[in-house]
């Protein structure tokens, strides 16, 4: 018996399942797998290349989003991130890109389409959100720790326009060697919501393109 009355209750934020081969448009990926024992929800991380010899690490942060991700909706800039992502990761011939089933910036797939109604009646997408009784942002990136831990990964270059990103790495102690922006082509479905991402959330992102 555990001395400990509250060991038995803790349980890890994520546990490595197992990993595969997963040959794409762009490269040869190693996929591996993660379940979030609190809620059931899964996660990946896509590797290339050896990501554990100690150096900098060309990396995506990307929370899942399926609309962007597998539609093509042009009302984001998600999809064209995470292409853009691999892409570059392929280039470099080494990387990590760790997929985070966290629809909606947190709220999850139904409440997106509730958000989207309302973002179609005149709200923008912070608005939206608060509407619904939600935050602006739900998501948390500490579940990449035992992801970067697993794959053996302690200093990254990050790829992302979000200062949040930034700093919750930081915060889990993980070196950010360089900042490396994606900023995808503005269109009329989207401008509003890079703008208010600028604007509202502190997003890297020019408002005056």
């Amino acid at each position: 018996m555990s001395s400990n009355p509250q060991q038995a209750d803790q349980q890890p934020l994520l546990e490595y399942v197992d990993s595969c081969h997963l040959p794409t448009t762009w490269a040869h990926f190693r996929m591996h797998a993660f379940v979030e024992p609190a809620t059931g929800k899964e996660h990946i991380a896509l590797t290339l290349g050896d990501v554990a010899d100690g150096q900098p690490v060309l990396a995506r942060i990307h929370s899942e989003c399926l609309t962007g991700d597998a539609l093509f909706s042009q009302r984001c800039d998600c999809g064209p991130q995470l292409e853009m992502a691999l892409q570059k990761i392929a280039h470099e011939g080494r990387g990590v890109l760790m997929y985070l089933r966290q629809e909606g910036r947190g709220i999850g797939l139904l409440n997106k389409v509730r958000a989207y109604h309302l973002q179609d009646l005149g709200a923008d997408t912070v608005e939206a959100n608060q509407q619904l009784g939600f935050a602006a942002d739900l998501r948390n990136y500490g579940l990449c720790d035992p992801m970067l831990k697993h794959l053996g990964i302690s200093a990254l270059k990050l790829m992302t326009n979000n200062p949040r990103k930034i700093a919750a790495m930081q915060g889990l102690n993980v070196t950010i060697a360089e900042h490396v922006p994606l900023i995808i082509q503005r269109n009329p479905h989207n401008d509003r919501y890079l703008t208010t991402k600028a604007t509202k959330l502190g997003h890297l992102i020019q408002t005056d393109l």
